[in-house]
């Protein structure tokens, strides 16, 4: 299983970027998707999740300016950031929670992407 992001770059502040996150491999089913950002010195955060069934939650610092979303469809989370802040700059992480099945045998673990740099100027 792998998990691709892509949409992060440079960006003023005010503006928006809009984050993907693709999952492949060999999966049965996808629970929740997420996204989490590390910034330099600082812990790994929670920024946004989102179950299979459409429910989300945000950290209270992006709330009303970061939508998440997915595409069960194509296996795909999605973050729409705008009103970005300089505050906002970090390493963007996907998370997924995903079942697989391995020889008749079922699986559930948690999987995580790359990375992708997000850096809002003032």
């Amino acid at each position: 299983v792998q998990l691709v992001e892509s949409g992060g770059g440079l960006v003023q502040a005010g503006g928006s970027l809009r984050l993907s996150c693709a999952a492949s491999g060999s999966i049965r089913s996808i629970n929740a998707m997420g996204w989490y950002r590390q910034a330099p010195g600082k812990r790994r955060e929670l920024v946004a999740a989102i179950t299979s069934g459409g429910n989300t939650n945000y950290a209270d610092s992006v709330k009303g300016r970061f939508t998440i979303s997915r595409d069960n469809a194509k296996n795909t989370v999605y973050l729409q950031m705008n009103s970005l802040k300089p505050e906002d700059t970090a390493v963007y992480y996907c998370n997924a929670r995903i079942r697989t099945l391995v020889a008749g045998l079922q699986y559930e673990n948690d999987y995580w992407g790359q990375g992708t740099q997000v850096t809002v100027s003032s």
